[in-house]
């Protein structure tokens, strides 16, 4: 079974428009809990689900009180860096999404290349 707990970036695909989010996943067995954060006007929203073997499915509920469930079923990698699958919210309302790993150690690595640079000298 596939180790899911961390922050990964994703995008999901509405009409072909992409929409990027973080999502925060907590996993305790094969149960799923989190929050998704989108980069659109519906903001942050809970979910929870599960994972069996290399699938996985969650329900995306907005905070906002948009009044719709988000279902959605995918798989992961091998490695567990990346998942992919389908989203639906009726009959009408559906598409595709994907998700890597956060590298956690973007901060680190960030500061580790400030402290490398040197000042520049006016002579």
């Amino acid at each position: 079974m596939a180790q899911l707990s961390g922050i990964w970036l994703g995008t999901y695909w509405q009409s072909q428009v992409p929409s990027r989010f973080e999502m925060s996943l907590i996993q305790g067995g094969n149960a799923l809990s989190g929050n998704i954060l989108d980069d659109n006007y519906l903001g942050e929203a809970s979910l929870v689900g599960e994972v069996v073997g290399r699938k996985i499915n969650f329900t995306k509920n907005y905070l906002c009180g948009s009044g719709h469930s988000v279902y959605y079923i995918g798989t992961v990698s091998e490695d567990g860096n990346f998942m992919q699958g389908q989203w639906q919210i009726d009959l009408f309302n559906s598409g595709t999404w994907e998700a890597r790993r956060n590298d956690e150690n973007l901060t680190l690595n960030l500061e580790v290349n400030k402290d490398k640079k040197v000042p520049i000298s006016v002579e």
